[in-house]
């Protein structure tokens, strides 16, 4: 029986829109792999949806994992909202473009790939996990800030 890998993501934003960042971390056993990125120009949403596809696209073969993240914004998306989305051609409910579509197609591929349990944690409120991946994205953005490499 495989080990079960956990996953935590988290998107940061200093503005919205404005430098954004974007932590991963994933655990399976023993095992931990930290993983962080930032753009100078982006949303929060958009890092939210960065770090749970760059955390799932680091998975080498499909697996079964528990992606944690503080985003409702995600977790509701992919789980409630995707299917009406492509049914109706990327479409809200108000007939406008969904937002983000570049986006929520990848994470969509992602989460086909694998057989993902989606799990909301509350931000900001001691989970060691979500703590761990709110810091990486913030050092990400500030990185960048001071004009490093990621």
């Amino acid at each position: 029986m495989s080990t079960p890998i956990h996953i935590y993501t988290d998107g940061a934003c200093r503005g919205n829109p404005g430098p954004g960042g974007w932590g991963a971390l994933l655990i399976a056993g023993d095992a931990q792999k930290e993983l962080s990125g930032a753009e100078p120009l982006t949303t929060n949403n958009r890092m939210e949806l960065m770090g749970a596809i760059m955390a799932l696209g680091a998975l080498k073969r499909a697996a079964a994992a528990r992606l944690h993240t503080d985003s409702k914004y995600v977790c509701t998306g992919i789980s409630e909202w995707l299917p009406a989305w492509k049914a109706r051609g990327w479409r809200t409910a108000d007939k406008k473009p969904v937002k983000n579509q570049d986006l929520w197609e990848l994470l969509d591929a992602e989460n086909q790939r694998h057989d993902i349990t989606w799990v909301w944690v509350k931000g900001h409120a001691g989970n060691a996990g979500n703590e761990r991946v709110d810091a990486l994205a913030n050092a990400a953005i500030d990185r960048l800030l001071r004009g490093e490499a990621p």
